[in-house]
């Protein structure tokens, strides 16, 4: 039986991913945190639609938004300085860490290797790099001290690049956990990305082969 993808399944994820990114950046107000989640959840429902995840896996994420809602409505009603905006942070992380790993079993299932596989990996990877980041954002609101020490609390945009600088293993230096969790988490960030990217290799290598690869060593064979 033939399996047939949508020609633009993973492409479209991978343009919510980055709108999500870009509207993460402008998140100023609450109001914009309660658009951003939603935002997130459209673009998680379908990264679990284009992976055909399991029923259990799509309940999961309908309960993480469903809590995430009420989060954002009471932080919308609450004072300036509640934590519950950590907590909207910490939904928003939860989220973006389920659709990698329908992403991932999907890919697993694939013979070959095609646009279709290549998008899908990258758009897991930007999920996971997104998800770091906004668990970030979630200690910086939620713990007494200063998340980077002499540096302070991170913006939005502090924490995503500090997110993927840390799960690149780049590390830069200029931003560093002052304590933990904030330093479990980037180890455990650190070896994800690179578990991650070993893992997307050895799929590519092991199941790509150019074009007329084995037309041309049939070929060959027959010359001799």
């Amino acid at each position: 039986m033939i399996e047939v993808r949508p020609r633009t399944g993973y492409g479209l994820v991978l343009i919510l991913i980055i709108g999500t990114y870009v509207l993460a950046l402008l998140v100023r107000e609450r109001w914009q945190l309660a658009v951003l989640l939603v935002v997130q959840t459209i673009t998680v429902w379908q990264a679990l639609r284009v992976s055909r995840a399991r029923s259990g896996m799509r309940y999961a994420a309908a309960a993480v938004f469903l809590c995430a809602v009420v989060v954002a409505a009471l932080n919308l009603l609450m004072s300036q300085d509640t934590p519950l905006i950590g907590w909207t942070f910490l939904a928003a992380s939860a989220l973006y860490l389920l659709a990698p790993f329908s992403i991932v079993r999907h890919l697993g299932t694939h013979r070959g290797v095609d646009r279709q596989t290549l998008l899908g990996a990258l758009a897991a990877y930007l999920l996971i790099g997104m998800a770091f980041g906004f668990a970030y954002q979630c200690l910086a609101a939620i713990q007494p001290g200063p998340l980077f020490g002499d540096n302070g609390d991170p913006s939005m945009s502090d924490s995503l690049f500090f997110s993927f600088v840390t799960m690149t293993t780049t590390g830069y230096g200029d931003l560093v956990p002052a304590a933990d969790p904030a330093r479990t988490i980037a180890v455990l960030e650190a070896l994800t990305g690179s578990l991650f990217l070993v893992t997307a290799v050895a799929k590519v290598v092991e199941n790509w082969r150019p074009r007329n690869w084995n037309g041309g060593g049939a070929a060959r064979t027959e010359d001799e």
